[in-house]
């Protein structure tokens, strides 16, 4: 199912949902093709809704080159790991654990090949839809350090947030996914 006609199931109820989309996506002047479309793409991955994601994969390929398509899924898979760890860090009595090592791999984090504010952002967004603090922290701080605005900062939680909201929406009501063409292999599903 194409992004439009996924768009086209969204109940009643979540109207505002499908109005916040057009606006903060595709009506976004605030924040780069790259940008946007790496923080759709990260946060529909952290947001886990396959007909979803599948639909935002497909309509993302047109504006986003390979590299940072996969550049945005790997944003979504490092920080959702990054987050249930710094979240535990950070929520933890034991303060201990605050000066142990972390003990996990995040070489993708250096070796992206995307423009690495675009990165930032993208890590920040999954922060966001996953609730660590501590990431959210310290990704805005690199971000701030860069020279991106809190107006660009603020776009991408826009866009981050009514993810979230619509992968919510579809899971409630069952959107169903539909035999496609795999947005990930190009192959029949």
């Amino acid at each position: 199912m194409n992004l439009d006609a996924l768009l086209d199931t969204v109940p009643a109820y979540a109207r505002d949902l499908k109005l916040n989309f057009s606006a903060v996506v595709r009506q976004n002047t605030e924040l780069t093709d790259q940008q946007l479309w790496g923080t759709v793409v990260a946060c529909a991955v952290a947001s886990r809704n396959r007909a979803f994601l599948d639909a935002i994969v497909v309509e993302a390929q047109g504006k986003l080159s390979a590299q940072a398509l996969e550049a945005a899924k790997g944003a979504a898979a490092v920080l959702s790991m990054n987050n249930i760890f710094y979240r535990f860090q950070h929520l933890a009595l034991n303060k201990k654990y605050e000066t142990m090592r972390a003990g996990l791999r995040m070489n993708f984090i250096r070796q992206h090949g995307v423009d690495p504010v675009d990165f930032e952002l993208w890590s920040l967004a999954v922060s966001a839809v996953n609730g660590c603090g501590k990431c959210i922290d310290a990704h805005e701080r690199v971000l701030l350090e860069k020279g991106l605005g809190e107006e660009k900062i603020l776009a991408a939680v826009r866009v981050a947030s009514t993810i979230f909201a619509l992968a919510v929406v579809f899971d409630a009501e069952l959107v169903p996914v539909a035999p496609t063409t795999d947005a990930y292999s190009h192959t029949h599903v």
